[in-house]
């Protein structure tokens, strides 16, 4: 589990399922992310009593459930994947309820992830990926410090197609990752 100052960031668990199913079948969170159309209940209890903790156990990466506080109720995710243990890289992603939008949620959560990762785990390298179309996303990154690499052509999909995606990265002795270390 990681805190932040308004957030709980924690495995999935069967509470998650109705609001991951709402926040899945939301037309903004289908059109970035090429998750099964439409995400049925079945999906969503799926991924929180399986899958999730599977990505985890396999090494591929880790995904937790970003909780408001306060209330205990979902609000986004995010996730490690693609993780490199020899290398010690990894990527991480997310996505937000409606409910939650426009509170910094992501870049939060996103802070949270990359601290953890590339000070307590000492990993070397932590990537984000975004469509070149996903300002939102890509404006989470920029709010967190990543610095954007290039273009990489036709390396993502989602439900319309092919896309270009924006890739950013963050290092250990970025100043975005000394400053979270430091309690900023």
């Amino acid at each position: 589990m990681l805190h932040t100052e308004r957030l709980l960031l924690r495995p999935f668990d069967s509470t998650d399922i109705p609001d991951t199913q709402a926040s899945c079948s939301d037309s903004l969170i289908q059109q970035w992310l090429p998750l099964p159309r439409p995400y049925t209940m079945k999906d969503a209890t799926s991924w929180c009593m399986n899958v999730a903790s599977a990505l985890r156990e396999s090494g591929d990466g880790i995904h937790f459930a970003v909780t408001d506080s306060p209330t205990g109720r979902l609000v986004g995710t995010v996730g490690l994947k693609k993780t490199d243990w020899r290398a010690r890289t990894s990527e991480v992603g997310y996505w937000v309820s409606p409910w939650g939008r426009g509170n910094g949620i992501a870049a939060e959560a996103t802070r949270a992830v990359a601290r953890w990762l590339l000070t307590d785990q000492q990993f070397q390298r932590l990537e984000l990926r975004a469509a070149t179309g996903n300002t939102a996303s890509q404006n989470v990154a920029i709010r967190t410090g990543f610095h954007r690499e290039g273009i990489l052509r036709n390396a993502g999909f989602v439900h319309t197609g092919r896309v270009d995606l924006v890739l950013f990265s963050l290092l250990p002795e970025d100043s975005a990752v000394t400053v979270m270390h430091s309690g900023g």
